[in-house]
């Protein structure tokens, strides 16, 4: 049964705002309650935040999910409704809904009407770490593979749906997410309806800048250093000092790392992520083999990328793009100064933007 936080398993009523948790507090600056976005470019509202732990095959684990919407409205169309899904190292709860600058990226589209959900798939984020995780990683073999995460958002389109009543809703996915979500959509045309797809995952012609090229075991561990310079990669050196706004990036890492207690008990402290990404690149995309056809889905896509973007450079999306031959309309926005984290740098708002103008447009199509 899916159940929210802190509550009898059994209620029928989500609990109310943010229930505490041990490494919440370490989400630092992070998630208000009900809290109105500061910054002038967002849309005023009062925003209302719920969470949710749904179970997972494997018994104990859960799966973390957060809802905010506009306070004091329970009802949305399909149309009105957005779930996002995180790429392969990072959780979308850090990332979505960090307040940089006083409004997180939920808060805003949140403040557009929506009735926002991200989910940090199992292994990630706030959501439960699988047994494989607290042996060695070299123990066992990558888990977490892209099916698996589809099969994730699927059961967690269910239980939106059933919730809010609707046959459809709209997805995002970021990175590795667009994998995720782009599998999912093209096996459940009929669940989606629209489709954003931010830096997407396609045939790869450079390395990959993540797993490196030895063993993969069940997960890899990510310091901060690391997580800074795999940022920052790609981008012009003249560029760099003025690309993310101060506090930013000690802002998202604070909250990002105090998700893995474990890790953060290391010397020094690392993140640890699921290696089955890993294992799908260099089995699939890596090696020239498309994991899904992107020819299946069938609903409107919106592709959004940002010129610096190392770790899936412009020409994948542009491939990607080629590929999208059954969508009844497309779109292709490329933001320039930015990376793959354009979405908490200083062009954010541009990315954002985007974002809710393909979400929000009646019809794109129309002559006037």
């Amino acid at each position: 049964m899916d159940r929210p936080m802190r509550t009898d398993p059994n209620a029928a009523r989500p609990s109310r705002g943010l229930a505490r948790r041990e490494l919440v507090g370490a989400l630092a600056a992070g998630v208000a309650l009900a809290a109105a976005p500061a910054a002038a470019a967002a849309p005023a509202a009062r925003l209302a935040t719920e969470e949710f732990r749904l179970p997972w095959s494997e018994p104990g684990i859960d799966i973390y999910v957060r809802n905010k919407r506009p306070a004091g409205t329970e009802r949305f169309p399909g149309d009105r409704i957005l779930l996002y899904v995180h790429g392969a190292t990072y959780p979308a709860s850090t990332a979505l809904d960090l307040p940089l600058g006083g409004m997180s990226a939920m808060d805003y589209l949140a403040g557009l009407g929506f009735d926002v959900y991200c989910v940090d798939l199992p292994g990630y984020g706030l959501s439960g770490r699988p047994a494989v995780m607290n042996a060695p990683a070299a123990d066992n073999p990558p888990f977490m593979r892209t099916p698996d995460a589809a099969k994730v958002v699927g059961q967690v389109v269910d239980f939106i749906t059933r919730r809010r009543g609707v046959e459809k809703i709209n997805l995002m996915g970021w990175s590795w997410g667009t994998s995720t979500m782009g599998l999912y959509t093209s096996t459940h045309n009929d669940a989606v309806n629209r489709l954003v797809l931010y830096a997407p995952q396609w045939l790869a012609r450079t390395p990959a800048l993540i797993g490196g090229n030895g063993p993969l075991g069940a997960y890899r561990s990510v310091s901060r250093d690391s997580a800074q310079a795999r940022w920052l990669t790609g981008v012009p050196e003249d560029k760099k000092a003025e690309l993310i706004p101060p506090g930013w990036f000690e802002q998202w890492a604070d909250a990002t790392f105090a998700t893995d207690q474990a890790g953060a008990k290391q010397t020094p402290p690392v993140l640890r992520a699921p290696n089955g990404v890993v294992a799908d690149s260099r089995e699939f995309w890596q090696a020239g083999k498309p994991l899904y056809d992107p020819g299946e889905i069938r609903v409107p896509v919106l592709i959004i990328h940002a010129e610096w973007d190392a770790d899936l450079p412009s020409y994948q999306a542009q491939e990607y793009f080629t590929k999208l031959t059954h969508a009844p309309y497309k779109r292709f926005v490329e933001l320039g100064e930015g990376t793959h984290t354009v979405m908490m740098e200083k062009n954010r708002m541009q990315f954002l933007h985007e974002v809710g103008a393909f979400l929000t447009e009646a019809d794109p199509q129309a002559l006037n």
